[in-house]
């Protein structure tokens, strides 16, 4: 039996599994230019880090005031991004280390994006991570994205296992508060190293501040394995 238990894992996608937000910045870049607004930046981009790409295209279309929909908005962003993704999305090693390790202990694991099911399965068959990730769920699936924590829950529905016994890997701090909100232990590794100290991440029971640089498969294990004798 696995040294950890009865616990299940949850994983975020973007920043956490693979390192997808430079092609979520050049999506949106684009789309945001096609609709007149040319000067979208890094630092823009990094206040949508964590929250779902439905919530990101409605405040773009607020702040902008752009003419078009939320849906096409939506649309238009989805289709640059599953371009980027399909061609040249990349696996953290050590977060790919840490999935196969689970996996060969049968670990029960799980992703919730907020990104949309099409862009999930992109990314997950464009690294191969979908031998091993067969529990998907997208914010598009549920009534509200992080960091409302409906997407770990639904995660944890059909993993079948209690809130209680699931651990999160999460990123971005609305990702960080869904966990807590869903009753959840959250393992966090900052995409953004300067929102270390956001108050989301303080619920964390194990903070990596300098985010996938400090991330070791081993590391990340014996911590769920001493949780999982605390627990």
């Amino acid at each position: 039996m696995s040294k950890l238990g009865g616990t299940s894992v949850i994983f975020d996608l973007d920043g956490t599994l693979v390192d997808s937000e430079p092609h979520y910045f050049e999506a949106g870049r684009q789309t945001l230019a096609a609709y007149g607004v040319p000067d979208f930046t890094w630092a823009d981009h990094e206040r949508y880090v964590g929250i779902s790409t439905q919530e990101t295209v409605a405040d773009w279309k607020e702040r902008y005031g752009l003419p078009a929909t939320v849906d096409e908005l939506l649309a238009a962003k989805n289709r640059r991004y599953l371009e980027l993704a399909r061609s040249a999305s990349r696996a953290y090693p050590e977060m790919r280390a840490f999935v196969e390790l689970l996996a060969a202990e049968g670990v029960p694991m799980a992703v919730a994006s907020g990104s949309s099911p099409e862009a999930i399965a992109a990314v997950l068959s464009g690294t191969g991570l979908d031998a091993h990730l067969h529990t998907v769920v997208s914010a598009d699936e549920v009534a509200h994205g992080k960091p409302a924590p409906d997407v770990f829950l639904e995660a944890a529905r059909r993993l079948g296992a209690s809130p209680a016994e699931c651990v999160v890997l999460e990123d971005a701090a609305p990702g960080a508060a869904a966990a807590h909100a869903a009753g959840m232990r959250c393992i966090a590794i900052p995409y953004v190293p300067a929102q270390a100290d956001a108050p989301e991440f303080a619920t964390a029971g194990l903070l990596l501040r300098g985010g996938q640089a400090e991330f070791t498969a081993r590391s990340a294990y014996d911590w769920l394995a001493g949780a999982a004798g605390r627990s």
